[in-house]
């Protein structure tokens, strides 16, 4: 992920096509050592790729896919409203058994 961090931020600064020399210097004015097999990786499968293109595609992709967003929010909102309604009742049966617990006459760690 932190070469192809690198590599976007090349593109954002105006490196049309950056080199594995390229990536490796963001990476290491910034401590990281680059992975040389992952920089190879990384360049020759977006050699010859628009980044902007390949940004869209992916962004409409994860559009696809559900991730439990406003939809299921609202949907689970009574039933959270409603727990929290039973949330005072059941701190008194919790206080109750603390109390009868120590009506036995020892700890747990006695």
């Amino acid at each position: 992920m932190k070469h192809l961090a690198a590599y976007l931020l090349l593109t954002l600064g105006g490196n049309e096509s950056p080199s594995a020399k390229d990536i490796t210097g963001v990476l290491s004015a910034v401590g990281i050592e680059a992975d040389e097999e992952r920089v190879k990786t990384l360049l020759s499968e977006l050699k010859g790729k628009d980044i902007n293109e390949l940004i869209s595609e992916g962004a409409s992709k994860l559009a696809s896919v559900p991730s439990g967003g406003a939809g299921g929010a609202a949907a689970s909102g009574g039933a959270a409203a409603g727990a929290a309604a039973d949330a005072p009742a059941a701190e008194e049966k919790e206080e109750e058994k603390e109390e009868s617990d120590e009506d036995m006459g020892f700890g747990l760690f006695d």
